[in-house]
């Protein structure tokens, strides 16, 4: 039977590597910090007690996390060993076994931890440590009973030392009296003058503890990250381990390579995903959806039978219901659209509440900023927004209202109403020809209750025969003719 566990992580390193004013274990894998990804682990465990152990930029961490860590602090980096004893304080009450972790680790899994806990089940182990092989420099040496003697660090070992293969990860399970006796026995003579937590193993070994190692096949999960290319190689081994459990749950993603999901989306099954899109955040996706060519999604969820894209962007707050389309180059923030609402191409709609079986028409846009702050507006249910509407909100469309193409709607619309507010059409005669310098065109006409019946395009001169400005008859005259009263 498993007892108890507490989750150790070391997060203390500068990350000097990284070039970065930003902490190194905060740095982003598929949507989640690189200490989220180790804190899931704790989870996944179901550890009683998570403790970090932090050093530079320690309140930017603590800000991250919140509450969901104990974090102690060391002060001085003085090996991995010291950092361990920086949690015993903390630890000081709990009696079952501890497991040592990284904050720069992060793809660890939890079956991996879970085999090491029934390891050390099965063999009475007081130790328990995950060995691999690769570019690891601390070498497992053994007796020649093929027992875990010590592990010995690359500048200290000897040159047929250096020849060993299985390599120490820095993956422990230890009992918690072992951990701390261990760590208070173990000294600094090594050519880093430091602590090293791997002196515990030969403590164990000299005091008669069962001492276990555990063989990992695939040593990318203790992929240790330092620089930018080892954090573009632990990303691009995440997002195969994410898409393909995606595909295993019942989604086609077209082209795997080309598709980013991040740790956090929740996606159905029988979607279809084309090549090229990102799932950011913690968007939730329903079963049945047809998500097209190019598209972004971040903190949205998007409901059973919706089709989205190609070349499409939902903003975080959005909410697709039932069956609704959505076409091209539209953009959605903070929004919901009801069930078989269609918005097919060229569209803003931003902090809008949407009803069912609205048709958004081409170029129209919810302008939802005064410049100081947003506005919401609604949209019944069965209304029409015609091509190159601007609705300017806060603004209320009712149910089956009828919104004309081209009008800029500053007002409600009441229910079944049409819409209209945009500039009525003018048409000069002749304009053209004159503008040229063309004879024997005829002759020009403002068309009646124009905005501006003023003939002034024509010119100084360019009257034609029989034409007399300031003689068009009707109401307008004045007007036409420029004259003011």
């Amino acid at each position: 039977m498993n007892r108890e566990v507490a989750v150790v992580v070391l997060a203390a390193g500068k990350g000097t590597r990284m070039k970065s004013a930003r902490v190194k274990v905060l740095h982003e894998i598929c949507g989640l910090p690189m200490l989220g990804h180790t804190q899931r682990v704790a989870k996944g465990l179901e550890a009683q007690r998570l403790v970090v152990v932090i050093g530079r930029e320690a309140d930017e961490v603590r800000r991250t996390f919140g509450e969901s860590a104990e974090f102690v602090h060391q002060l001085e980096q003085k090996g991995t060993g010291h950092a361990v004893m920086m949690a015993e304080t903390a630890l000081s009450d709990f009696a079952g076994d501890v497991f040592i972790l990284y904050g720069d680790t992060p793809l660890l899994t939890v079956e991996t931890l879970e085999r090491m806990r029934a390891l050390k089940v099965d063999r009475a182990a007081d130790l328990v440590m995950l060995t691999a092989r690769g570019e690891i420099p601390g070498r497992v040496v053994r007796d020649k009973q093929g027992r875990v003697e010590r592990i010995v660090e690359a500048q200290d070992a000897s040159p047929e030392e250096l020849q060993i293969e299985e390599r120490n990860t820095g993956v422990y399970l230890v009992s918690s009296g072992l951990l701390w006796a261990a760590l208070s026995q173990i000294g600094t003579d090594n050519q880093q003058g430091e602590l090293y937590l791997t002196d515990i193993v030969g403590y164990a070994v000299q005091k008669g503890h069962a001492v276990e190692a555990l063989w990992l096949a695939d040593s990318s999960e203790c992929l240790g990250i330092n620089d930018r290319n080892e954090l573009a190689e632990a990303t691009r081994l995440m997002q195969a381990r994410i898409n393909a459990r995606v595909m295993a749950s019942g989604v086609t993603l077209v082209d795997p390579a080309t598709t980013y999901i991040d740790a956090t989306a929740e996606i159905g099954p029988d979607t279809v995903i084309e090549p090229g899109c990102c799932i950011k955040g913690r968007s939730v996706i329903g079963p049945g959806v047809l998500i097209r060519a190019g598209c972004y999604i971040e903190d949205s969820q998007l409901d059973e039978g919706v089709q989205f894209g190609p070349y499409s962007h939902l903003r975080p707050g959005s909410h697709l219901q039932f069956g609704v389309k959505v076409g091209n180059f539209v953009e959605i923030k903070n929004s919901t659209l009801g069930p078989r609402s269609k918005s097919a191409h060229l569209t803003y709609i931003g902090d809008a509440d949407v009803g069912a079986d609205v048709n958004f028409g081409c170029g129209s846009v919810v302008v939802n900023y005064d410049g100081y702050q947003k506005h919401r507006s609604v949209v019944g249910d069965g209304a029409f927004v015609g091509c190159n509407v601007n609705l300017i909100s806060p603004v209320r469309v009712s149910e089956k209202a009828f919104l004309a193409a081209g009008s800029t709607i500053t007002q409600d619309v009441p229910e079944d109403a049409l819409g209209v507010a945009r500039a009525r059409q003018r048409n000069l005669d002749g304009w053209v020809a004159r503008k040229e310098g063309r004879s024997g065109e005829r002759a020009d006409s403002a068309t009646p209750n124009a905005p501006d019946g003023s003939l002034k395009e024509r010119g100084p001169g360019r009257a034609q025969a029989g034409e007399t400005l300031g003689s068009a008859p009707g109401p307008d005259s004045e007007r036409a003719s420029g004259d003011k009263k």
